[in-house]
C-alpha cells in the first residue's frame, strides 16, 4: 500500500494519530526529566489542504474538519497544536507530526527528526526553521537504530512510513526488536493503515512474537464492515505506554470513534495488549 502523506494529511488516520501522540507526550511530560523525541518517517512537516494532492482525495474534510465542526473539549489540544499554524479556525494547513511534536517540547526536551527522501527533507528544514529540531536525511531504519538510547533517559520514537516497500512492516519487525535489545524502556510508536485484516493479523502474530512485555494496539476501524479493497481505518501500536495515557485513553478514544464515524456507520475503536 502506497500512503503518501500529502494525499492524505489532515484524514481520520491523522486525527487519530497525532491526538493520541498529544496525550502520549503530554504524559510522560508530568515528570519533568528531559525527553528526546524521533520522528523515523518525518515527511514534509507541513501540508497546504488547498493544495493539488490534498484536494484530489478531499480525505480532510472526514478528520481534520469534523473535528473543528462537532468540537468535544477531549479534543482542545488537538485542535489548538493544528490552529497553531494557521491564522483562522478553518485550517488550511496541516501540522504533520514534527510540527505537533515541536510545540510540546519544553525547554529540557529535544526533536531529532528524519526523512530519507531528499526533495521531503528539504521541505522539511524549511517547515522546522523556526524550531529547535535536527533534521537528517538517512534510511530511516539505520536511523532509528542509531538514534536508541537517545542521550535523554526517556524518549519516544515515532515511526509512520509510507508502506511504499513491499518489505516495510518485515524492516519494522526486525528494527523494533533490535531496538528493544537496545533500549527496553522507550516509547515506540508505530502507525499503520488498516486495509487487509489477514495481513494485519499476520503481521501482528509477527510482532507478537517479539515477546515485549508491555505492547498495546489501537485500531480505528472507520465502517461497521470491512469493504474491500479500500483505506478502513489505522492504527497504532504503542511500546511502553506511559501509565496516565492508558488511564485517561477510553474516553478520549469515544471522542475520536463519535466525531469520525462516517455517515451511516457507527464504526470501532479497539484496544488490547499484544
Amino acid at each position: 500500500m502506497n500512503y503518501r502523506h500529502s494525499f492524505h494529511a489532515g484524514n481520520s488516520a491523522d486525527v487519530v494519530k497525532h491526538a493520541l501522540l498529544i496525550a502520549i507526550v503530554r504524559a510522560l511530560q508530568l515528570k519533568e526529566g528531559a525527553l528526546t523525541l524521533i520522528d523515523t518517517h518525518a515527511g514534509c512537516g507541513l501540508y497546504d489542504l488547498a493544495g493539488d494532492e490534498a484536494q484530489r482525495t478531499g480525505e480532510a474534510v472526514h478528520g481534520v474538519v469534523r473535528a473543528f465542526a462537532e468540537p468535544d473539549v477531549l479534543l482542545d489540544d488537538y485542535r489548538a497544536a493544528v490552529r497553531a499554524v494557521n491564522v483562522a479556525d478553518d485550517p488550511k494547513l496541516y501540522p504533520g507530526s514534527p510540527r505537533f511534536l515541536a510545540q510540546l517540547l519544553r525547554a529540557q526536551d529535544a526533536l531529532i527528526l528524519n526523512e530519507k527522501h531528499p526533495a521531503d527533507a528539504q521541505t522539511l528544514r524549511g517547515a522546522m526553521r523556526d524550531t529547535p529540531a535536527a533534521v537528517h536525511e538517512r534510511d530511516a531504519y539505520e536511523f532509528w537504530l542509531a538514534m536508541v538510547p537517545p542521550r535523554t533517559a526517556r524518549g519516544v520514537v515515532v515511526v509512520d512510513p509510507p508502506y511504499e516497500q513491499l518489505d516495510e512492516r518485515a524492516r519494522i519487525v526486525t528494527t523494533l526488536g533490535l531496538a528493544q535489545r537496545k533500549w527496553g524502556h522507550g516509547v515506540t510508536v508505530i502507525w499503520y493503515p488498516l486495509k487487509d485484516r489477514g495481513v494485519h493479523q499476520r503481521w501482528k502474530e509477527q510482532l507478537r512474537a517479539l515477546a515485549i512485555p508491555k505492547f498495546l494496539s489501537i485500531e480505528h476501524w472507520l465502517y461497521d464492515a470491512d469493504l474491500p479493497g479500500v483505506y478502513n481505518g489505522a492504527g497504532l501500536f504503542i511500546v511502553n505506554p506511559p501509565y496516565a495515557f492508558t488511564q485517561a485513553l477510553p474516553p478520549l478514544l469515544e471522542a475520536l470513534r463519535r466525531t469520525l464515524a462516517p455517515e451511516g456507520h457507527r464504526g470501532e475503536i479497539s484496544v488490547h495488549w499484544l
